[in-house]
Formats: C-alpha cells, sequence, structure tokens
C-alpha cells in the first residue's frame, strides 16, 4: 500500500497462517513442578526495548541510538523448531507454550503460569556480559518456552537434540503465585500474580471524533490527479500510480510455493501478470491428497480512513471479506483481525479519537454481518517528528474453501461479458448496508459454486478501470468497455469492495444489481470508445513505477538453440529394488524436505531422511558417519533446496558441498555411483552443491575449478519465485524416462543464485553429450534468454544438467511440489513424472 504519511514510517505486514492436526494439540494447566524449557535460539542483546520502541515516535537520530531494539531473525532455527513441532510425539508433551515476543524471557515464560521460578543464569546467551535485565527483557528471536511435565522433560529435550536444537531447564512452576527470577545467587524479580494481573495502573484518555463531511468522501471521488484528462491519457496515468502500478518486484523476492500447498501463485496467466486477490492454500497433510484449503485476504485503503477513520476501518473490513468472495471462498464463514499502526498518543482528544474511530468502525462491521474477530496487534510508533502515518486499521479475512473450487483473478477468455456488482450503500451513512452485504456476497458464493463466474476481481485504488487492466495482462486478453460504463466516476473512484466478475454466459447472474461493463477480445487491447491501448503499454505504465526499486526486468541473454537429444541411456543398476530407497539429508536451513519425501513416497519409494547436526564436534561426528551408512543403504540420493547455512555469502550450497567432500562421505557417494549403478537427484539448493561438487557435469566428485559451471546470482539481482515453463532437451538421463525430448512444463522456482554460468566451450560439450536436460523457454516452448520466461538469466536458458550417464541430475525448478490443483491460475502441465521415473529404474 502506498500513502505519502508512510514516507518516514514504513508499514511492513506479515500475514501466514497455521494449521496442525486437532489430535496434537494439548491444552493443559501447568502443575506445580511442571518445567519450563527454553527453545531455540540463544540469547543476546538484539531486541531489548522492542516492544516499547515499536510505541514510540522517532527523529532523525533513532537509527544511531535505536539499533539494539531490532528483533534478528533466524530462518535456520525457526525451520528446526517447525520440524520439532510437526512430531506428534513431541507437541503432545506440551502442556503450554509460548513464542519470544514483546518483553522477552521475563513475558514469554512470564505468562506461561500464575507461579513461576526463573533462575536467568540457565538462559543460553549468545556472548558473554548480558546481565540479568537484559536476560530477562531480550527479544532475540527464534525461541520458544515450552511448559512438559518433569517425567517429559528429558524426553523432549533429546527430541530437540535429534533437529539440532538447543532445548534447556530455565523455570519451574511454583504453586506459590509469585512471579521469582534469579541471576548470580541474587532475586531481583518477586512479584506476586495478584499485582501483575493487575496491568499496573488504569489510564483514561478522552477521544474526539469529528463528524465525517459526506461531500469528502474519498471512496466515491476520481483521483484529482486524473480529472479533466482525456479518457485514454487518464486510464494509462491510473495505472502508472504509486496506490496503483504493479508490485511484482517486490512479490517475487518471497517464495510463493514452498510447502507444495501453493492453489493459487501471487500472479496469474501464462504471463503472470494478473495479482491474485487473496492468498489460497491447501491444508499441509501430512499423508495423501485434500482438496480443503485456507483463503485469506486483506483490506484497506489510506484514502478512505483518511476522510474517516471509522469508515476506512469498516470499507477495509468490506474489501477484504471481498477478496475471499472473488476467489471463491465463502466471506460469510470467515474470522477477522485486524492489525493497526496509529501516530504517537498525547494528550490531544482528537489524536485519541483516531484508533477509537477506527475500532468502532471495524466493530460496526463485525456487528453488521456478524463475524468475529480474533486477535490483532497494534503499533502507536507512526510518528517520525511531525509527519504520522495516515490512521490504520488493516483487515485481514480468513476463511477455509476448497482448492478445486478456486476462482483465479485472471480473465480467462474472449468473448465473455464482464460485469461490476455494486456494494449494496446506505446513502445516509455512507457505509454499507449490512443485511443487504450478507445477502450479496451469499449470492456471489452460489454463483461460484455453480461455476457462473469464471474469474473475479476487487475494486480498489484504481477504480474499476484498474480493476479490469489488471485482468486482462495476465493472459493478455483485451477488453472492450462498452459507452455506458465510460463514466470518471465508475472507473476510477476506489469503491472498496465492489466486485468485477467475467461470467460464463449471459444468463449467469443470480437476482444480484450489476452495471455491464464490457466484453473481452482476443486482440490485446483495451477499447474506451474511439480508443484503443495497447496492452504492452499498459502493462509497461503499470510495471515501470517501482521498477528502480522493485525490478522486474534485465538485459537478455544469448541464447543457443539446443537441438534434442533424443537417445536413452539403456544401463540398468546393480541390483534392482521393488521399494527402493531415497536418502535425503536435512541440513540447517532445508525446507524442501517434507515436499522431497512425500513425491518420492507417492511413487513408490521408501525415504530415509536424516536432520544434519552440527551443534557440538561429537554431533559432527556421528552426523558425518550416519550420512555414509545411510548412503551406502540406498539406491538414490536426494539434496533437497532451501537455504543451507542460511543462504551463506558467495554461493548457496557450500555447506552441502563441503559435507560431502568428507572423505568418508565421499567414498559412499562413488560407491553409490560406480559400483551400484545409484541415482542422484539435487533440487534448487542441492542443485548448487551439486555443481560445487562436480557431480553435474563431471559425475564423481572433483577439486573445485575455477574454470567450471556454476550457479551464481540472477542477472535480476534479487530473489525470483514464481512459475517458469521449461523444455525437455535431453532424454538421456533415466529422471527422464517419463517424458520426452521437447515437452513442455510450468515448474515453480524460488531461488535468488540460479543462473547457470559456463564458457561456450562447455556448454557445447554439454549440448553434445546430452547432458543439458532443460531449458527455460516460452510456454510455445521456444528457449529464451528474456527475463520474463528465464528468470535468472541461465546461459543459454540452461535450467537442469547432468552427470555424464545422466545418473545424478540437478535443476532449479522444484517439480517436487506436485498435488492435484496447485498453481492451478498459470497454465501448463506440471509434473516430469521425475519421482516416478527414478523409482522405476531399480524396478
Amino acid at each position: 500500500l502506498y500513502d505519502p504519511g508512510y514516507v518516514a514510517k514504513r508499514m511492513e505486514i506479515g500475514a501466514v497462517i497455521g494449521a496442525v492436526p486437532k489430535k496434537n494439540v494439548v491444552r493443559e494447566a501447568p502443575r506445580p513442578g511442571d518445567v519450563v524449557i527454553l527453545l531455540g535460539g540463544a540469547t543476546g542483546r538484539d531486541g531489548c526495548g522492542g516492544a516499547t520502541g515499536s510505541s514510540k515516535a522517532h527523529t532523525e537520530k533513532s537509527i544511531e541510538v535505536c539499533g539494539a531494539e531490532v528483533q534478528k531473525g533466524n530462518p535456520p532455527t525457526e525451520r528446526k523448531i517447525q520440524r520439532l513441532f510437526r512430531r506428534p510425539e513431541v507437541s503432545r508433551l506440551i502442556r503450554r507454550c509460548n513464542d519470544f515476543g514483546a518483553g522477552g524471557v521475563s513475558v514469554a515464560v512470564g505468562e506461561l503460569a500464575d507461579g513461576l521460578r526463573i533462575d536467568l543464569d540457565r538462559v543460553p546467551k549468545k556472548y558473554e556480559g548480558l546481565d540479568g535485565t537484559e536476560l530477562a527483557i531480550s527479544e532475540s528471536q527464534e525461541r520458544m518456552a515450552v511448559v512438559v511435565a518433569p517425567g517429559d522433560a528429558d524426553r523432549f529435550i533429546a527430541a530437540a537434540h535429534e533437529e539440532n536444537l538447543g532445548a534447556t531447564p530455565v523455570a519451574a512452576v511454583t504453586k506459590e503465585p509469585r512471579l521469582v527470577m534469579s541471576w548470580r545467587g541474587d532475586r531481583i524479580v518477586d512479584l506476586s500474580r495478584a499485582f501483575l494481573a493487575t496491568n499496573g495502573v488504569t489510564q483514561h484518555a478522552k477521544a474526539l471524533i469529528p463528524a465525517a463531511k459526506p461531500e469528502d468522501d474519498y471512496r466515491g471521488k476520481v483521483p484529482g490527479c486524473l480529472r479533466g484528462l482525456p479518457l485514454a491519457e487518464a486510464f494509462s496515468k491510473n495505472l502508472a500510480r504509486l496506490e496503483v502500478c504493479g508490485q511484482k518486484g517486490l512479490a517475487e523476492r518471497f517464495d510463493s510455493s514452498i510447502g507444495a500447498a501453493t492453489v493459487l501463485m501471487p500472479f496469474a496467466g501464462r504471463y503472470q501478470l494478473t495479482p491474485e486477490e487473496a492468498m489460497v492454500a491447501k491444508l499441509p497433510v501430512p499423508e495423501g491428497e485434500t482438496d480443503d484449503a485456507t483463503a485469506m485476504g486483506y483490506g484497506f485503503i489510506p484514502g478512505i480512513s483518511r476522510f474517516s477513520p471509522f469508515h476506512g476501518a469498516a470499507w477495509a473490513v468490506v474489501e477484504s471479506l471481498s477478496k475471499l468472495a472473488a476467489v471463491g471462498a465463502d466471506p460469510l464463514k470467515s474470522r477477522l483481525t485486524f492489525q493497526e499502526y496509529f501516530g504517537r498518543m498525547t494528550g490531544d482528544p482528537r489524536r485519541w479519537g483516531l484508533p477509537a474511530a477506527a475500532l468502532l468502525g471495524a466493530l460496526a462491521a463485525q456487528l453488521g454481518l456478524g463475524l468475529p474477530a480474533v486477535g490483532g496487534k497494534d503499533s502507536m510508533s507512526g510518528t517520525f517528528e511531525d509527519l504520522d502515518v495516515p490512521p490504520t486499521l488493516v483487515s485481514f479475512a480468513v476463511a477455509m474453501t476448497k482448492a478445486s473450487r478456486t476462482v483465479s483473478a485472471a480473465f480467462r477468455r474472449p468473448g465473455t461479458r464482464a460485469v461490476l456488482f455494486p456494494v449494496p450503500e446506505d446513502p445516509k451513512t455512507l457505509l454499507p448496508d449490512w443485511a443487504a452485504l450478507r445477502r450479496y456476497y451469499a449470492c456471489i458464493a452460489g454463483m461460484m459454486r455453480k461455476g457462473r463466474i469464471l474469474a473475479a476481481s476487487v475494486v480498489k485504488e484504481g477504480g474499476a478501470a484498474a480493476a479490469v487492466a489488471r485482468m486482462c495482462f495476465g493472459n493478455k486478453i483485451g477488453f472492450r468497455f462498452r459507452p455506458e460504463a465510460l463514466e470518471p466516476r465508475l472507473l476510477f473512484s476506489p469503491a472498496a469492495g465492489t466486485v468485477v466478475a467475467e461470467l460464463e454466459s449471459e444468463e449467469a447472474v443470480d437476482g444480484l444489481a450489476y452495471v455491464p461493463l464490457g466484453e473481452t477480445l482476443a486482440e490485446p487491447e483495451i477499447r474506451l470508445g474511439g480508443d484503443a491501448l495497447s496492452l504492452d503499454g499498459l502493462i509497461a505504465a503499470w510495471g515501470s513505477t517501482l521498477e528502480g526499486v522493485f525490478p522486474t526486468q534485465a538485459p537478455p541473454q544469448p541464447v543457443r538453440e539446443v537441438p534434442l537429444y533424443t537417445a536413452r541411456n539403456p544401463k540398468a543398476p546393480a541390483a534392482a529394488a521393488a521399494k527402493p530407497r531415497v536418502f535425503i539429508p536435512v541440513f540447517p536451513g532445508t525446507n524442501c524436505e517434507y515436499d522431497s519425501a512425500r513425491a518420492f513416497e507417492r511413487a513408490g519409494a521408501e525415504t530415509d531422511v536424516l536432520v544434519v547436526r552440527n551443534r557440538t564436534p561429537a554431533d559432527i561426528e556421528e552426523t558425518i558417519a550416519r550420512i555414509a551408512e545411510a548412503i551406502d543403504r540406498a539406491q538414490i540420493v536426494m539434496l533437497p533446496g532451501g537455504f543451507s547455512g542460511g543462504d551463506e555469502p558467495d554461493g548457496s550450497g557450500k555447506f552441502i558441498a563441503t559435507t560431502f567432500r568428507n572423505p568418508r562421505i565421499a567414498e559412499a557417494v562413488a560407491r553409490l555411483l560406480e559400483v551400484r549403478g545409484g541415482l542422484m537427484l539435487g533440487i534448487c539448493n542441492g542443485f548448487q552443491a551439486l555443481i560445487k561438487l562436480g557431480l553435474v557435469p563431471y559425475g564423481r566428485i572433483t577439486p573445485p575449478s575455477a574454470h567450471a559451471p556454476t550457479l551464481t546470482y540472477n542477472t535480476l539481482g534479487r530473489h525470483a519465485s514464481r512459475m517458469a515453463y521449461t523444455r525437455v532437451v535431453s532424454v538421456k538421463s533415466p529422471w527422464l524416462t517419463g517424458v520426452r525430448a521437447g515437452d513442455v512444463f510450468a515448474v515453480p522456482v524460488s531461488h535468488g543464485e540460479g543462473r547457470f554460468a559456463a564458457d561456450e566451450g562447455t556448454l557445447l560439450r554439454l549440448a553434445r553429450n546430452g547432458q543439458i536436460a532443460t531449458q527455460y523457454c516460452t510456454p510455445e516452448g521456444a528457449p529464451s534468454g528474456r527475463v520474463e520466461w528465464n528468470p535468472n538469466g541461465s546461459a543459454w536458458a540452461v535450467e537442469g544438467i547432468t552427470s555424464p550417464d545422466g545418473r545424478v541430475f540437478g535443476k532449479m525448478g522444484h517439480v517436487e511440489r506436485q498435488g492435484r490443483d496447485l498453481y492451478k491460475n498459470v497454465p501448463g502441465e506440471k509434473d516430469l513424472k521425475i519421482f516416478e521415473a527414478g523409482v522405476r529404474y531399480f524396478q
């Protein structure tokens, strides 16, 4: 979201949805004698005062004096905690737990029970020198406090160590309701729970909420910069506004396909240019398939909130619910949560009136629609010297839905009709007619269930004009506006929550008032009366505004047409296996092991997943021995994707490669490949390790060489997460026996260092020997050096290569992230059948 008020105090909100089997959740009251275990990261000075820092005004000097307040994330440790908590035998031991946020140990541990005795000397430290206060209040991240029974503590700690995690008892539950903290033999905190439960001195403030002026209603106004312009010029300029422009270069920095559960990629269509209205992902079931999914959408327009925080919050709720409706979920079965951001409060009643009005507006929406809000978070730090953020209440709406019924925002085909469904409004209050809005959502949900709506989008900043344009972009389907739809207020006003829908037929509307907008076209242009605007020109206007900040363009790379290699390698393994065993090591930062194991198990293999432990020298020695033994037992070694070592600088995958160069492990790899005829597969981070080891393209572990092929930084200079089309160039590899040379697939990619680089001579040798397995290409199968098809700028568009005999295969695309109804908003076949081919090789 853009608003001038965020220029000094940028707003960033992240939202995720978690799911856990109900049988794994234990809710028990802690009992005297129970043990409190601190799990995960160590404690440092980072984050000291973070809670208060998030609610205070800042000045130009804040950057010099407030650095210690900033919490520092540790993704590898976070991933380990996720793995541990997914184990049912571990999660059922936990009676109560807290994550570490505001207040550190004093809150995360202090809230767990009425009576607690905390030994701060036992809190693991990043470094020496921390005093008792720092240990008590540090908000160092990736820590959890869990309560377990005394007899379960050793079992929990042992399980944590299996996941390469630290776990230390730091407190005990006591019968006496007091919070006691000791440090170096002194009792530095001793407070009664009764006192803590008062939440301190009760404070009061006066709030003044001025009446909104109807003539200033932002939701019904044409933006000032567009008034008086010729319609075609206004249409293009509207798309380039900071409030409206494309954010593809920002969104692609985040892994959108991790977990193999993504139903809608963030951008839809063969060109991946239509932003989706909501996040939709299937539940992460550990086994089998499910059609159950969650949908989450947000709503907030700063301009409406500046007009009236009350109306801004109410319409934020409506916008978030309409986004659920647009993807096929039922908004009337949703739950809400609010994130609030306001300027620093003073004694001025008008300042207190801003959050008061916003909260009342959100409450009015909840009462009107009968929908509860669950939790939320506020920050009163939105002041930088004399600049305030706009009064901000962002609504997030979450609902269960079905993956198979999910609808995209991208226009599906030419020759269809698009209409606008206005939100029913009470002209006296400038708010929705809540009873009519419930019927509105029920009607749209009914049309979705019947398949009468092919695509849907929601009006926000930019109005219906921007909504229609974005719907066109993904598949470059044109649109002709009807003459009666060319009224500027209809086109450009930010009528939050209004749904624009592509209809299956003329008879598709079920009892809803609507405004006909026009028809979709085969020609890639938008027609406004006598004007025709090319989609490419509009896409350039929409995408260029933030190009210098979040790039989407890079220089095209040279591409060579590699002849298709159709000869298959007839070699067989030394011994057959009805159910081949696959060894999958999990390094710190690996995050694709679950997806990889499921893909192999679905194909008929047995998996052996081993967590690499490196906390102590003894852990390392034991891990090396276990890896070598596991390779000797396996027919296949799979190196999955992730960010090993936190994506260590100067080349991701170094940690994995260094481990595999250990003589015991290297010898086991040689036996697998040279004696037993086994297979190896590396995807993304795993491909980076294979190429650093020399296993691709040479088929054996070789000394590092400056002349060897490598994988380096994307030409975009940033992480790229999207779908990529890839062409099978060679079927020499046993991994590709399920496809034909020339087949094209749409595959998720997510990496910052995926650009394949090699000299011309090496590329020619690889091509002649059938070792270039896959290339990035257009949907039609033409290899491309353009960044829209070649997301990292790989030389010759190389996406995957093999060893000389094809038995070692490395590729960047996440073929393991497969499942029914995934990535359904991007067309194309998605399953290369790699895992089935690998299993079949041994049968």
